[in-house]
């Protein structure tokens, strides 16, 4: 038989999904994988009901329902700054995933060096990949997550077509400055490239940090693709609907890749998502509250552990040290987690673009039972 892809050989499959089909093996509580286990707003789901009985059952316009990219035109004009026209300067996806897709497939050829920092989301070297493209790690420095200003010139010098900016970043829960996304646009500008931002959790970021746009900083709205999602934003993570944000050059290129990729995201999901998006602004102000008091109380319990943590500045995860626990692997630690201690972790190695075995990452994006009772199971990891 002819060999398959090659390129498939260069990653794994998602170690975040394992862990969750690990977690129901075990009956553990599922911190590994980033969805809520809360209902989204009861506006949503009214209107879901309500698009469903509208009719909506055929395919939406390939780039998106015009009520949808009128709604994120609105929304995004409000919270960048910028002038965006739902006609020329979005496309919508299946999701936050998908758009990562399409915005690298639209500004990479096969060959061409994409730079992103490690640790970082799993599917940003796999997308590269499947480009044909070279994935460039740039480390950001446990435990603070910062990156050498020095080593990332020396990254972009070695030719990046673009870079991939998670911010705020999963899995450290960094939140970048100003001053260190002006360093990221000067350095693209100086060395002409793009940069793909994932700004999935960009309601997501804690007292007394703030959330910056990158196309709203000078002279990069030609060079962003901005990716995004109503996942996070809505607790809607199985709706599946994402976008990618950028000029009308580039979108036009992003909305032929994403026709021949998925043709569309589901239509009445598509028109029920305005009703978020038309929420008044308190909400997506009480969105960061309701999750600082989940990361505060689940902090306190892995206080009481002993072991030692990075403070989330922004997104709901938490990457906590187990290297006390002289474990060689940290996959191996992660399934005895699972069994033995009834929470499910991602091993931090997944992450790393080099051998690291420290960490696990933890996700509090959860009702308050269960990080109390999650937080009750940790205690039997006390140091």
């Amino acid at each position: 038989m002819p060999t398959p892809s090659l390129r498939t050989g260069k990653f794994t499959e998602s170690v975040i999904r394992e862990m969750t089909r690990v977690a129901q093996a075990h009956g553990a509580i599922n911190l590994a994988q980033g969805f809520p286990d809360f209902d989204p707003p009861r506006e949503l789901l009214d209107a879901a009901k309500a698009e469903m009985d509208a009719g909506h059952h055929q395919y939406a316009i390939t780039w998106g329902a015009p009520p949808l990219r009128r709604a994120l035109a609105d929304k995004l004009t409000r919270d960048t700054g910028l002038a965006v026209d739902p006609e020329t300067n979005l496309v919508v996806t299946c999701g936050a995933t998908e758009a990562m897709m399409v915005a690298m497939m639209t500004v990479c050829n096969p060959g061409d060096r994409v730079g992103m920092f490690s640790p970082f989301y799993e599917n940003y070297a796999a997308d590269a990949i499947l480009c044909g493209a070279h994935p460039v790690h740039v480390p950001l420095i446990p435990p603070k997550y910062h990156f050498d200003p020095d080593e990332l010139r020396r990254a972009f010098a070695g030719g990046l077509k673009a870079f991939v900016l998670c911010n705020p970043s999963n899995p450290t829960g960094r939140v970048f400055t100003s001053d260190e996304l002006g360093i990221i646009a000067g350095l693209a500008e100086e060395f002409d490239a793009y940069v793909i931002t994932d700004e999935v959790y960009e309601h997501i970021v804690y007292e007394p940090h703030r959330h910056v746009y990158f196309s709203a900083l000078p002279g990069m709205a030609a060079r962003t693709l901005m990716c995004s999602s109503l996942s996070k934003t809505f607790a809607i993570t199985g709706w599946r609907l994402g976008y990618v944000h950028a000029t009308q050059p580039l979108i036009a290129q992003a909305r032929k890749v994403h026709d021949f990729l998925t043709v569309g995201a589901a239509a009445p999901l598509q028109h029920a998502v305005v009703a978020g998006l038309r929420l008044p602004p308190s909400y997506f102000s009480a969105i960061a509250r309701e999750y600082a008091e989940r990361r505060d109380l689940f902090l306190g319990y892995l206080d009481r552990t002993g072991l030692d943590y990075t403070r989330p500045e922004g997104a709901y995860y938490v990457m906590l040290d187990v290297s006390p626990f002289g474990r060689a692997s940290d996959v191996e630690f992660s399934h005895w987690m699972t069994r033995e201690i009834g929470v499910a972790p991602v091993p931090g190695s997944s992450f790393f673009a080099h051998p690291e075995n420290r960490y696990v990452r933890l996700n509090f994006a959860k009702r308050a039972e269960t990080l109390h009772a999650a937080g009750e199971r940790l205690l039997k990891l006390r140091r």
